[in-house]
């Protein structure tokens, strides 16, 4: 376990050490929530939902776990680029134990990001109970485990950066948007219903929203287990996949 921890530190003081980063990461998830937040509140509440910031909050929040945590695993190609990946790998260590210990950094690296936009959220009007905000945090931490397993997945299949971020921009925007971040999941058409469900990223959402507000289409529990469910399915796949890069 020696290995998980160490390669788990690695990518905490990478985070700690880029504040370019750690802004960058930021404007995204700001930008929705203020622009979406603000600019559609008004006619949300006039059809009745209530308050839009407290129903978008969590998506965002979601939102910038999930753009965290894929890409993750662009580090992988940049790692194999400039020889870390080989050394790492030539390491009389298993694999597997090198893959969870960058996919827990990561998701580690993720969660606080999304941490930072639910203090960033509460400045705009969102409130949570203290108590949904601990509820919050494991559903949050599932949710980056899953999607930094997918990310690594995939980089663990490519050798070109720019291939990664392309495929990420194609797979995460509809992850996203087809998750009732922005737009509640009931009554919807059956086909868009069938795809919002075999969304990972709705549960994570939907379980957010549930430990904030109180209010979840599924119910926690049932986002919980699912999302534990998937996590283990792509740390199966992504560790299987990363052992076998060949350098």
């Amino acid at each position: 376990m020696n290995t998980v921890y160490i390669l788990w530190l690695r990518q905490m003081k990478r985070f700690i050490r880029s504040k370019a980063r750690i802004i960058g990461s930021l404007g995204q998830p700001i930008l929705f929530l203020f622009a979406l937040g603000f600019g559609f509140g008004p006619t949300f509440a006039r059809a009745g939902e209530g308050n839009y910031i407290q129903f978008l909050a969590p998506g965002v929040i979601g939102m910038s776990v999930l753009f965290s945590a894929v890409f993750f695993g662009i580090e992988i190609i940049w790692d194999r680029q400039f020889g870390f990946l080989k050394e790492t790998l030539v390491a009389p260590v298993s694999r597997f134990h090198i893959m969870l210990g960058r996919t827990l950094g990561g998701a580690t690296v993720s969660s606080i990001q999304g941490l930072i936009v639910l203090i960033i959220s509460s400045i705009a009007g969102f409130r949570p109970s203290i108590f949904g905000v601990l509820l919050s945090l494991p559903i949050m931490f599932l949710g980056a485990i899953v999607f930094t397993a997918l990310g690594t997945a995939i980089a663990s299949k490519l050798e070109d950066m720019h291939a990664f971020q392309l495929i990420m921009n194609f797979l995460i925007m509809p992850l996203f948007f087809l998750s009732g971040a922005l737009f509640p999941l009931s009554n919807l058409p059956p086909t868009l219903d069938f795809i919002t469900r075999m969304n990972p990223m709705t549960y994570a959402v939907d379980g957010l929203r549930g430990a904030l507000t109180g209010v979840s289409h599924f119910g926690v529990s049932t986002d919980t287990i699912v999302l534990t469910g998937i996590a283990f399915m792509f740390l199966t796949i992504g560790s299987y996949l990363f052992s076998k890069i060949e350098l």
